[in-house]
């Protein structure tokens, strides 16, 4: 425990308190390959930001895949979503990202995939509580769910507004995961840790439960998309 405390101090000294626009931008196109290449994203899914200055953010854009992105690709925006540099469209899902920012300080980096194993238990409704590795109580904690939202709409950055201050990661249900941190390395690394962490309990037995299927009515609204 005590060398993975040292770990987090190491990091933290590495990067730091904000990239430079470059390097975010740098940081933002490594970690959407990582994510790929994993299998935690498919087609364009997912969304990646990283703050360079107070109220300042570079995020990735609408339609595009996270393996394949080009640094003319990104946008830059305020933390009220207005575009300041880019000419691709911002995520709809870009409003999330800034309300983490708002409600807690200390962050730096924001991730959002749709890791299966952990998207599977966001499914049926089953949050990451159980101390069963030593890593993720020590590193990570407990994950807990947000209310299922209509992607793309302000209900999203209202689930997980509470969550965002007290724990490190929140499974969205029926939708993915979101995890942030004091720099993108430690965001990118707490998503891979919770998607270890739902590995392990599906193999350990503790995945009983059906999935729980989104509503009739918003299916219908999803459709429209």
């Amino acid at each position: 425990m005590v060398e993975m405390k040292k770990r987090v101090e190491e990091l933290d000294r590495l990067y730091p308190q904000y990239l430079s626009d470059e390097a975010a931008k740098q940081a933002i196109m490594d970690v959407g390959r990582r994510l790929y290449k994993k299998g935690y994203v498919a087609a364009n899914d997912g969304n990646i930001s990283c703050m360079v200055e107070p109220g300042i953010v570079w995020a990735t854009p609408t339609g595009v895949s996270k393996g394949y992105m080009t640094e003319e690709m990104m946008i830059k925006v305020d933390l009220t979503g207005r575009v300041l540099e880019g000419t691709y469209k911002p995520s709809t899902e870009l409003m999330m990202h800034l309300r983490v920012y708002q409600e807690n300080p200390a962050v730096k980096a924001v991730v959002h995939a749709h890791c299966p194993m952990a998207t599977a238990f966001a499914c049926a409704g089953i949050a990451l509580d159980q101390p069963l590795l030593a890593e993720a109580v020590a590193m990570l904690g407990p994950v807990p769910i947000a209310p299922f939202a209509l992607p793309g709409t302000p209900a999203v950055a209202e689930s997980i507004a509470p969550y965002c201050r007290d724990y490190k990661a929140v499974m969205l249900a029926n939708h993915g995961v979101l995890t942030w941190g004091p720099n993108m390395t430690e965001a990118l690394y707490r998503l891979e840790r919770v998607e270890y962490y739902a590995s392990l309990l599906m193999l350990t037995g503790h995945f009983p439960q059906p999935a729980r299927y989104i509503a009739p009515a918003d299916v219908e609204i999803l459709k429209t998309y």
